[in-house]
C-alpha cells in the first residue's frame, strides 16, 4: 500500500493579506499596538514574520490599514441607493459568516481611551458614516447614515458577538429580507420626511 503524503495548501496572496489584517485586528483589540509586535501578529495568522513584511512594508504601514474602514466601506456601499438597505445586510452576515470579518463591527471594539481608539472613530466616521450620508438625499442625511450604521451594528453584535443562536442558524437571504427594509428605510427616510 503506498503512503499518502498530505501537501499543505498553498495560500493566495488575499487569504494571507486578509488573515494577517484578521490576525492584527483581533490584537489590536485586546492590546495598545505599541505592544504588539510583528512576530506575535505572524504567529496569529499562522504565516512568518517576515511574510508580513512583505505584504504590509512595516508596522506602521500594517497598523494603518488595519485601522483604516476604506476598503471595507467600498463593498459596503456597492450598490445602488434604492438597494443599499438589503446590500449592506447582506454584506455584514455573509462577511460575518463567509470571510469570517466584520466590515463595520470593529468600530464595536475600539478602546474608550487613547490614541489608536481616537483614530478608529474618527476613520469610522470619516470613511463610513460620512461617506455614506454623502450618498443620501435629504437634510437630516447625516442622522439616517448614523441610525442605519447603527442598526446594522446591532445586527452585527446579535450574530457576532452574542452569537444569537436563532440569527445564526437563519438563512442570509431570509435576514436581508427581513431586516434589509428596516435599513432602507432608514437610508430613504419615510416618504416626504426630513427634506
Amino acid at each position: 500500500m503506498r503512503a499518502v503524503t498530505t501537501v499543505p495548501a498553498r495560500r493566495d496572496a488575499e487569504t494571507t493579506k486578509a488573515a494577517i489584517l484578521k490576525a492584527a485586528r483581533h490584537l489590536l483589540a485586546r492590546q495598545a499596538r505599541a505592544d504588539i509586535t510583528l512576530k506575535a501578529v505572524a504567529e496569529r495568522a499562522g504565516v512568518s514574520a517576515p511574510l508580513v513584511l512583505k505584504y504590509f512594508g512595516n508596522k506602521e504601514a500594517l497598523f494603518t490599514r488595519v485601522m483604516s474602514f476604506e476598503a471595507d466601506t467600498e463593498a459596503l456601499l456597492d450598490a445602488p441607493l434604492e438597494e443599499l438597505g438589503r446590500h449592506m445586510v447582506r454584506r455584514v452576515v455573509r462577511g460575518q459568516r463567509e470571510e469570517g470579518a466584520d466590515p463595520v463591527l470593529r468600530i464595536v471594539f475600539a478602546p474608550l481611551h487613547g490614541e489608536h481608539g481616537d483614530v478608529l472613530r474618527a476613520n469610522f466616521r470619516a470613511q463610513v458614516i460620512d461617506r455614506l450620508a454623502a450618498r443620501l438625499p435629504g437634510a437630516d442625511a447625516a442622522l439616517r447614515a448614523e441610525l442605519a450604521v447603527a442598526t446594522l451594528l446591532g445586527l452585527g453584535v446579535m450574530n457576532g458577538i452574542a452569537r444569537g443562536e436563532v440569527v445564526r442558524a437563519t438563512p442570509v437571504e431570509e435576514i436581508v429580507a427581513r431586516y434589509g427594509p428596516t435599513v432602507q428605510a432608514l437610508l430613504t427616510g419615510p416618504p416626504g420626511g426630513g427634506e
